[in-house]
């Protein structure tokens, strides 16, 4: 399983394949936004955007068929974890 950590207002590339499940989990206080995209470009969110989550919330999300890309507006502090490519 890989794992990135958030802390800033930035634009992630998570994974850049295919990737059946992926768990976002939110650490610390967040006011804004955190855009979630099947993708390895752009800044349209076309799976989520989760606006001021609470502390400890987690979110689940299935079937990305090109790559992971997390874009977090405001500062953040969240951990991306990406469960097993497919066809791997």
């Amino acid at each position: 399983m890989a794992r990135s950590y958030i802390v800033d207002t930035t634009e992630t590339q998570v994974e850049t394949s295919a990737v059946s499940k992926i768990l976002i989990t939110v650490n610390a206080a967040l006011t804004g936004t955190i855009k979630v995209i099947d993708g390895l470009s752009g800044t349209t969110a076309n799976v989520a955007t989760i606006t001021n989550p609470t502390v400890g919330s987690s979110y689940e999300y299935w079937n990305f068929a090109t790559g992971v890309r997390i874009i977090a507006s405001g500062a953040c502090d969240i951990t991306v974890n990406v469960d097993g490519g497919k066809g791997k």
